[in-house]
């Protein structure tokens, strides 16, 4: 066997022969590989940017105004005094026009009565649930496709709305009730002084009309609980920061949030230790119910159940320089009735 013969016995018996290129296939090979080398070069060049990575732009929301158009018509606010509060409560929305005027077929309603408190009716810590059943009830009978009734409470939410009689007053008329959760808070340009970008309860935005159910009562920081103030439960975060400058916080909470209507619970008066109260003996029988479209005006009316003058409320002077309502309600064309 010649030695060339027996090297290459050698190769393919224990170490693979190596192919050997020509130089059209070198020459092939090379201009491959520096194609897919170009072309990934450039993709990366292309998809390369020297600006920062943009993050999702926030969604700041808005109330809208749920106003309806004023009328000379009718009066501004309408008292009623009396002793049987579904009664009452159709008197004085009659007065205001009927609730017609304010609702209308296919309408979700959103009531927003106060319930910040573990109390029962006769404590007056909360609306009375008659008038929550009475504006549940006009609302289904004007067409409301849906009547949900909300409030952020400062104590257990379950606990104030079955103690204080409103989850029953809901339930028997058909209405619905919506606790707010922690994710049902959404950013909202309050467009405040004090309250700028703020937490509000998305059921704000998802209704057509906004009913305010206050209840008049005593409150040792800024002297009085009524409607401008009732607008707290709209919101959430920390509101105790908002009591350090309590009167400019109400007034941007009655400037953010403008209501179709406003039904103030007078029937029972908590006189002293508000907001939380406690005791029936710090209650009186007031028997009367103000309805209307003047907050300012409302309030304004309702200190004589807590002998208080406007002057030592200073947010109702703020609340009309803000254009929300007149403090002298004396001026105004409102309406008082007594029934029963």
């Amino acid at each position: 066997m010649k030695p060339d013969a027996k090297k290459s016995v050698k190769q393919s018996g224990f170490k693979r022969a190596q192919p050997v290129l020509s130089r059209r296939e070198f020459v092939r090979d090379v201009a491959v590989t520096t194609g897919i080398a170009a072309g990934l070069g450039a993709g990366g060049w292309l998809a390369y940017s020297t600006e920062p990575i943009r993050r999702q732009p926030e969604v700041i929301h808005k109330l809208r105004d749920f106003r309806i158009p004023a009328s000379d018509l009718f009066p501004v606010m309408a008292v009623v005094r009396g002793e049987q509060v579904e009664r009452m409560t159709r008197e004085a929305i009659t007065r205001l026009g009927g609730i017609d005027r304010f609702i209308k077929r296919g309408d979700k309603v959103l009531l927003k009565p106060n319930v910040g408190w573990d109390r029962q009716p006769e404590q007056a810590a909360n609306t009375g649930p008659e008038l929550v059943a009475a504006m549940v009830r006009l609302c289904r009978e004007a067409g409301a496709k849906a009547v949900w009734v909300t409030d952020h409470s400062l104590n257990d939410p379950y606990r104030c709305f079955f103690r204080s009689g409103i989850e029953d007053a809901i339930r028997k008329e058909g209405g619905e009730m919506r606790l707010p959760r922690q994710e049902d808070f959404v950013r909202t340009d309050m467009g405040g002084s004090v309250l700028k970008i703020w937490p509000v309860s998305r059921f704000f935005l998802e209704a057509d009309k906004v009913i305010n159910l206050p209840i008049v009562k005593h409150h040792s920081l800024c002297g009085c609980t009524l409607a401008m103030k009732n607008w707290y439960g709209v919101i959430g975060g920390t509101r105790n920061r908002l009591h350090q400058d309590i009167h400019a916080s109400i007034v941007d909470l009655a400037a953010a949030v403008r209501p179709t209507l406003t039904v103030m619970d007078a029937t029972r008066v908590l006189k002293r230790n508000g907001p939380t109260g406690g005791s029936v003996a710090d209650v009186g029988r007031e028997n009367t119910l103000i309805a209307g479209l003047d907050e300012v005006a409302m309030d304004a009316f309702s200190l004589q159940f807590l002998d208080l003058q406007p002057d030592k409320v200073p947010f109702l002077a703020m609340g009309e320089a803000r254009g929300l309502g007149r403090v002298n309600w004396q001026t105004l064309n409102v309406s008082q009735t007594q029934i029963g």
